[in-house]
């Protein structure tokens, strides 16, 4: 690997670590396919919820928001994210630079509050079923949403633009890790910590201990059914509730298995000097970002309605005549 300089005319320019061609193709193919799975899967949630009538439930409301925010990352963030780690060099100019760091901190706390507020719905199916409808509602929904997306845009935008997270290190930002053709998301101690524990850990901690009381609700309610003699629509209706809420639950797990060791080394990395490795890092973020693209297979996997939608979009049918009434999974 040669190095040489992103700029070649500017003394400020960043190093840049010229990769053999046959290292260059193998990354582009891997990481390319990943953000086209990314994009066009969580694009095919989107737009199947959207258009099938009967997928227009509070749940699947914010789903389509959680999808929004995995297909805005494989747009805004993962696709600039591959030109940059294989080129080892930034050529959008700073604006763009600016705008993709904050989006990259933004919709990864958008996936996180999607998730909160997907296991708060979920608490209320289960744990909750009479008060279920009359609590989340459309109105209810679309605040959840409202909330979600106004919360990440100001921990998003506002550490990017107001430069908090290099509040306190301005001076060593700016001598030892500021060049041209650069465009890392640096971070102080206080602000990986802060950010780390508002957009990761403690939304995390909340939605497991909420999946915990669901799943402790949800084995009482089992053993309650099995021994009375209980309708077969009661049956029916807590096995599909129950199947929804794992499914979920598999996809929070997800979420949290991915962006993990990211946010652990994001506290730890500050304070050992950032002394991490530029390649772990960028690795690490990888890793999370992989699970924008798993997401839409776990619905593939779990779904009859996605894989049955996706046969209707496949097929061309949907294109030919309104068949948003379709009948896409029986209740």
């Amino acid at each position: 690997m040669e190095p040489a300089l992103c700029y070649e005319y500017i003394n400020a320019s960043c190093l840049r670590t010229i990769y053999p061609l046959p290292t260059r193709i193998t990354l582009y193919v891997i990481l390319g396919f990943t953000v086209i799975i990314t994009v066009c899967g969580n694009l095919l949630v989107t737009v199947s919820i959207t258009y099938f009538k009967q997928l227009h439930t509070p749940t699947n409301c914010l789903l389509v928001s959680l999808a929004v925010s995995d297909l805005l990352l494989g747009l805004l963030v993962m696709f600039p994210s591959m030109i940059r780690c294989i080129e080892t060099c930034w050529y959008f100019g700073d604006v763009f630079c600016k705008v993709y760091m904050s989006s990259d901190v933004m919709l990864c706390t958008a996936s996180i509050l999607n998730l909160s507020f997907i296991s708060l719905d979920r608490h209320y199916a289960v744990c909750q079923p009479l008060q279920y409808r009359r609590k989340v509602t459309v109105n209810a929904v679309l605040i959840m949403i409202l909330t979600t997306w106004s919360v990440s845009a100001l921990i998003g935008f506002g550490m990017i633009f107001l430069r908090l997270n290099i509040w306190g290190i301005e001076e060593f930002y700016y001598n030892y890790i500021a060049c041209e053709g650069s465009c890392v998301l640096f971070q102080s101690g206080l602000s990986s910590t802060v950010s780390s524990v508002l957009s990761f850990y403690i939304p995390g901690i909340i939605m497991l201990a909420v999946y915990l009381k669901i799943f402790l609700v949800a084995q009482r309610q089992l053993r309650s059914i099995q021994n009375t003699s209980c309708m077969s629509s009661t049956k029916v209706s807590n096995t599909s509730q129950t199947k929804a809420t794992k499914t979920l639950a598999i996809i929070m797990g997800g979420f949290l298995s991915f962006w993990t060791p990211f946010f652990v080394c994001n506290i730890i990395d500050p304070f050992i000097n950032y002394s991490t490795p530029p390649a772990l890092f960028e690795t690490l973020v990888w890793v999370g970002y992989m699970n924008s693209a798993v997401n839409p297979l776990i619905y593939a996997f779990f779904y009859s309605w996605f894989r049955k939608a996706f046969r209707l979009f496949a097929s061309g049918k949907v294109f030919k005549s309104d068949i948003s009434e379709t009948t896409l999974f029986t209740e």
